[in-house]
């Protein structure tokens, strides 16, 4: 093949589709990353739509429907009226929360995912806990296990305290991520604990009593202590519902 001849379209080498951005999507993004750089605060009016056309070029469908992703993804209110328009807004912790919720729903995770994230992040919570906690966080605790108690003869009861329970402590953390986390993962926590013929009068005292101490060593300030017993706490859970499963079931919310 002569040098300075053009390749035919056989020997042009492929490089596959290319997919073009719509200008909705692009539009959306540059808005998202404007509002997290703070460029526009929260509650701040954005340009109207007419100008953000004649600042894009961008045609009134596209605008609108970059605005309805951004609105669905909580950065972006429409304030009706007159003054109204698109409103700045950053997403709250609901919204992380909601999120993570379906993910774990729509994927189907399997029950051990859930064991080993919990036993990955709750021993560290309560260190945080014992850390942190205030006050307000230790009547709290106190409220929670107190209700843990009371429920003892009554397992959906007891189970949704016992929930409960384990969010007042990451709360105590005054970590938002973690309480963001554990607040998603609520409700498969409270599906993955409701295992047929598990919960007995003997498993159930022996949560009343780990929490105990638990709670014990947050209020005393023991980060050590805190983490360790979580941590015994998580992983007996863990062992015995291993030891009851085969290895692929499902998170059932």
């Amino acid at each position: 093949m002569d040098s300075n001849s053009e390749p035919s379209a056989l020997e042009t080498p492929i490089i596959g589709r290319i997919d073009v951005p719509k200008a909705s999507d692009l539009l959306a993004s540059w808005l998202r990353e404007q509002i997290l750089a703070g460029d526009f605060e929260e509650g701040e009016v954005l340009p109207t739509e007419r100008a953000l056309g004649v600042q894009t070029g961008l045609g009134r469908s596209s605008i609108r429907e970059g605005l309805r992703i951004l609105e669905n993804q909580g950065f972006v209110s429409i304030r009706p009226g007159r003054n109204g328009g698109p409103v700045a807004r950053l997403p709250e912790r609901a919204s992380v929360e909601t999120s993570l919720d379906h993910f774990i729903r729509a994927q189907r995770l399997r029950l051990v995912s859930l064991l080993e994230v919990r036993e990955a992040v709750e021993p560290s919570a309560a260190r945080l806990a014992a850390h942190h906690r205030e006050d307000a966080d230790l009547v709290k605790l106190q409220r929670a296990q107190g209700e843990l108690e009371n429920a003892f003869a009554d397992i959906p009861r007891f189970l949704r305290a016992n929930v409960d329970w384990h969010l007042a402590v990451v709360e105590a953390s005054h970590n938002e991520l973690l309480i963001a986390f554990m607040g998603a993962i609520a409700q498969a926590v409270h599906a993955a604990t409701d295992i047929e013929n598990f919960n007995s009068d003997e498993v159930r005292r022996a949560t009343v009593n780990i929490h105990r101490r638990v709670v014990e060593a947050i209020r005393l300030g023991d980060e050590d202590a805190a983490e360790r017993r979580m941590r015994r706490h998580v992983k007996a859970y863990v062992a015995s519902v291993a030891a009851r499963m085969t290895g692929d079931e499902k998170v059932e919310t």
